[in-house]
């Protein structure tokens, strides 16, 4: 629950005062997003570890249960996991170390970020009800155009139209 604190645009000579809170308090919150549907799906967790990331994996693969999703993944401790069942409609790109413009879903956690920076939040709940907020203000033309670049899209697209 800690503040982020970016720029702010003020008068010559005029600080900014923003409240801030520095308090360790968790919520992880899971996203995949479809860059040609533009389809999300979310999942909200208070820890993160390999069972729980297995646990996602079902559930993702549970939504449109027959589509193939290909799912980016960074070098997170609870992604290298090699005892983890992964569903068959599932098939998990690694992509280098210290690489996040490689993944399009660092596109919306930053998106989502900027709307929640330089926010205070009295409690846990209170994040968790703004996170539900933003989540709410993401249709699918938005996650389209944050993650839709022609890196991701150009080959599933050609594919398509063969």
């Amino acid at each position: 629950m800690m503040t982020h604190q970016k720029r702010t645009l003020t008068a010559r000579g005029v600080q900014a005062k923003v409240h801030y809170q520095h308090s360790y308090k968790y919520v992880w919150l899971w996203g995949s997003f479809s860059p040609i549907t533009g389809h999300a799906f979310y999942w909200e967790t208070p820890i993160v570890n390999n069972a729980i990331f297995e646990s996602y994996l079902k559930e993702l693969s549970q939504q449109n249960p027959r589509e193939y999703k290909i799912l980016v993944i960074d070098n997170a401790g609870f992604h290298a996991c090699k005892n983890i069942e992964i569903p068959e409609n599932i098939y998990l790109l690694n992509i280098p170390p210290y690489s996040p413009e490689l993944n399009p879903a660092e596109k919306v956690w930053q998106w989502m970020k900027d709307r929640i920076a330089m926010k205070f939040f009295e409690s846990i709940e209170d994040l968790q009800n703004r996170i539900t907020e933003t989540i709410q203000l993401m249709d699918a033309k938005i996650i389209k155009s944050i993650t839709g670049y022609e890196l991701y899209t150009k080959p599933f697209i050609e594919k398509i139209k063969t």
